[in-house]
């Protein structure tokens, strides 16, 4: 049995890019929602053929329709405090 890739929501402070790519594990990208919440995930995610995370694919999907793309891996989310510039 596979097990859910880890979504983390983080509001209080901005991450490091060493906090964000240690947790992702690797390279990160920025996908920024339209409420400007902002979800970071690996850059390379389904090239490294990681599990699907529902938790922010439904996000991502719920901003941008279904069927949109899918996130892979790891997932941090932040809001507030935590948004980066």
């Amino acid at each position: 049995m596979k097990t859910e890739p880890e979504t983390i929501f983080i509001e209080d402070k901005k991450p490091t890019l060493e906090e964000m790519q240690e947790f992702v594990g690797g390279y990160i990208e920025v996908v920024t929602l339209p409420d400007y919440r902002q979800i970071v995930i690996n850059e390379e995610g389904k090239l490294l053929n990681l599990p699907i995370n529902m938790i922010a694919t439904n996000l991502f999907e719920k901003a941008f329709g279904i069927g949109a793309d899918v996130i892979c891996g790891k997932a941090m989310v932040l809001d507030k405090k935590a948004l980066l510039d």
